[in-house]
């Protein structure tokens, strides 16, 4: 059986009728009351958290679906579940002053994709960012971008050329491109593509092109020596095996920076937004950040529908070749401990299984 599930169950009560739940294993991570079985149409469902958490009786429960997905998005706890429709919701936190009295009291809204497209809420960023940056550029860089109000410092970097800095830890890095570095970069793609693994080992990364897209495919930018089919399929094969890593064309210089600068705002923002404390404590719990979040459901999709019941490692690395085998396998590990697989041992022909739902 799947490990995370979303559990709709019946209750008595007019006002409250149904209980949702989401459980990992024999732990309950969130027990809410709810108005309807779905948003719908309606935008969002008022909720009320539930004072004892239950793991829901089998004889009540209407709907038990596995979790493929969960995030924090700022206030809200984002949620995919693993079928076709009605997969798509999320939890909005919220803490209001009593207007009568000193104190807080909680607001919880169940919402969907759909109800929000159709209710049109009134758009809200949750990123913005009034105090000071800490940013490093890297030493070797002799004509560096500019970051207005920001502390700034020089140093030789692990790796990249901007890094914003939190309580002395690096919490984005930034690799700066103009279109002459980049294209040199195409000649030597295998080594190009180990400095991008290397960038990707730091939190939020990114590579920012001082260029457009279009400037590849320019024959009289690019020179004889290249063709634009050959740019376009480096480029493609950037995106394709560095998922993970935020690329942007920003056309040039002046926008590259001003992209940097808006991004290391957002993550500091971001960072610093403090999560209602159920869903910082459900997150904890889930551990979604461990997973690997875009790799992690690639292979687990792969395993659900493109290989046997019984694999072997090297399938999988066939069919992955851009991911490292050791994120490979800490991603298997967490599959294993999800109880989705089970390594079976037999010395040189181990493999891994498929566990059956039951």
């Amino acid at each position: 059986m799947r490990n995370t599930f979303f559990i709709l169950e019946k209750l008595e009560n007019k006002k409250f009728p149904y209980k949702l739940t989401i459980i990992q294993g024999e732990k309950v991570l969130l027990s809410l009351r709810v108005q309807e079985k779905w948003p719908g149409q309606k935008g969002h469902i008022f909720c009320i958290r539930e004072k004892e958490n239950i793991i829901p009786e089998p004889t009540k429960i209407i709907e038990k679906v596995p979790i493929l997905y969960m995030e924090r998005l700022g206030k809200r706890l984002v949620i995919i579940l693993d079928r076709e429709i009605r997969k798509r919701c999320d939890f909005l936190f919220l803490k209001k002053k009593y207007k009568t009295k000193p104190g807080e009291y909680e607001q919880i809204f169940w919402r969907t994709e759909q109800g929000l497209k159709q209710n049109k809420p009134r758009v809200k960023l949750t990123t913005y960012y009034h105090k000071t940056l800490s940013i490093v550029i890297d030493s070797n860089e002799k004509y560096p971008w500019r970051f207005p109000e920001s502390i700034i410092s020089k140093r030789k970097l692990p790796v990249g050329d901007y890094a914003l800095i939190d309580n002395d830890e690096i919490i984005s890095i930034v690799e700066r491109k103009t279109f002459e570095n980049l294209l040199k970069e195409f000649s030597q793609m295998a080594f190009f593509h180990q400095h991008l693994v290397n960038l990707k080992g730091f939190k939020n990364p990114a590579l920012v092109i001082e260029a457009n897209y279009s400037d590849f495919l320019n024959i009289d930018k690019i020179g004889k020596y290249y063709t634009p089919s050959f740019f376009e399929k480096a480029i493609a094969e950037l995106f394709a095996y560095h998922s993970e890593l935020t690329i942007v064309f920003a056309g040039n210089r002046k926008l590259a920076n001003q992209w940097t600068y808006r991004y290391f705002e957002a993550i500091k923002s971001h960072k610093e937004d403090t999560p209602h404390f159920k869903i910082a404590e459900i997150i904890e719990e889930y551990k979604t950040s461990k997973k690997g979040n875009d790799i992690y459901l690639q292979i687990k999709k792969a395993i659900d529908n493109d290989f046997p019941d019984g694999f072997k490692f090297a399938q999988l690395k066939e069919k992955f070749p851009h991911i490292s085998e050791s994120k490979m396998r800490k991603i298997l590990n967490y599959l294993r401990d999800e109880k989705i697989i089970t390594l079976i041992k037999k010395g040189n022909k181990s493999f891994w299984k498929r566990i059956k739902e039951e």
